[in-house]
């Protein structure tokens, strides 16, 4: 199911790739946790946190900076992938798709 022949090749889910998506969900339930007692005006998801105004916007706050920073890192990830995927995205186009195949570039002549 995952090498299903039919579709595009998508990149490989590596583990620090999963790591950084631990990290953005993460930082996403921190942005909820904050975000509940601007809801709520108390902690809505935990009964005492955030108690205080500061506690929420420093919650919501280190969420989103979380959340930022691991969807960089998983981006760079993926871009380290580049040249395996647009092999494979390649012998895709050729299997599938052969009157899209792209040609090699020719030497420019002057």
């Amino acid at each position: 199911m995952l090498n299903n022949p039919l579709r595009p090749p998508r990149p490989r889910l590596t583990g620090p790739i999963f790591i950084y998506a631990l990290a953005d969900v993460f930082g996403l339930s921190c942005v909820g946790i904050g975000g509940s007692w601007f809801a709520a005006g108390k902690g809505a998801i935990f009964t005492g946190f955030p108690a205080s105004l500061a506690e929420a916007v420093a919650c919501t706050a280190g969420g989103v900076v979380v959340m930022i920073w691991a969807v960089a890192r998983i981006l760079r990830e993926i871009a380290k992938q580049a040249p395996e995927m647009q092999a494979n995205y390649d012998r895709y186009i050729a299997a599938h798709h052969p009157d899209k195949v792209r040609q090699a570039p020719s030497p420019e002549q002057d």
